[in-house]
């Protein structure tokens, strides 16, 4: 079966700086991937691949079994779905009309453009999917920031993707509002077992129960690629972090701590 994803020896410079070093990595169907390493690690840059935003250096990219740089990006950015905090609107939008901007791969919707019926349908779907029914009318300014995380999911999901990319979708929620985000990132596994999904994040404790496979870099190489119980250990942790951390696993959640034999007291 042709993966999802597959990059193969991606390399990338920036102003004669290495930022990628020869990452390689194929994400099938089903398989939901965490993307973990310091700052400055390349996630960013390697989620720009995986999004057809960004070429690389060397080495190629295949997305829903197309090549970047030969086919129709614009084609086949539809076919992917991105969740990016940072999200910025220009108006004012409802949450109904954020998520209907996921059809029309833009910011805000397009002047002397109107949803079918179908569409309109699809949207109130996916916002009953990600528990927003109450506030599908309320703005962007007025919603929590835990809100606007399910929003952009529901935004993401409603063009159907294959891939789903997630770029710390958490950032600036409590842990009450992280817990439910990460209880409808768990939940889009049983409704579309076939799409494929990929999140980034420094936190061990922000990654959902659903995660299957996780990549752990560090300055631009692979420090460990595979399944995510062999992945995320102390040993490759502490690694690719350059600092002695304790992980942790119970409940399907992991969690990582200094190394209590390397406290400084």
């Amino acid at each position: 079966m042709t993966p999802v994803l597959h990059l193969d020896e991606v390399t990338f410079r920036r102003d004669g700086k290495q930022i990628i070093d020869g990452i390689s990595l194929t994400v099938g169907a089903g398989e939901h991937w965490a993307l973990l390493g310091p700052n400055g690690a390349g996630k960013s840059t390697l989620l720009g691949f995986c999004a057809a935003v960004t070429f690389p250096t060397s080495g190629t990219v295949h997305i829903l079994g197309e090549q970047m740089g030969r086919t129709d990006l614009a084609r086949l950015r539809h076919g992917i779905g991105h969740v990016n905090p940072r999200h910025r609107l220009h108006t004012a939008l409802s949450v109904r009309e954020v998520v209907l901007t996921g059809i029309t791969a833009t910011i805000d919707l397009p002047m002397r453009w109107s949803p079918s019926d179908d569409e309109s349908a699809r949207a109130a779907a996916m916002i009953d999917l990600v528990g927003l029914n109450r506030r599908a009318d309320a703005l962007w300014p007025t919603l929590s920031q835990g809100e606007r995380g399910r929003a952009l999911i529901a935004r993401a999901l409603i063009a159907a993707p294959r891939l789903l990319l997630l770029d710390e979708p958490t950032t600036g929620l409590d842990v009450a509002a992280r817990e439910q985000l990460l209880e409808t990132i768990d939940a889009l596994s049983a409704t579309d077992p076939e799409m494929a999904s990929i999140l980034v994040t420094h936190h061990l404790e922000e990654l959902p129960t659903s995660t299957t496979h996780a990549l752990l870099i560090a300055q631009g190489q692979t420090v460990a690629v595979g399944a995510a119980r062999e992945v995320l250990c102390t040993e490759t942790v502490t690694a690719a972090f350059d600092h002695p951390i304790a992980v942790g696993y119970a409940d399907g959640r992991w969690s990582a701590r200094t190394r209590a034999d390397r406290l400084i007291l």
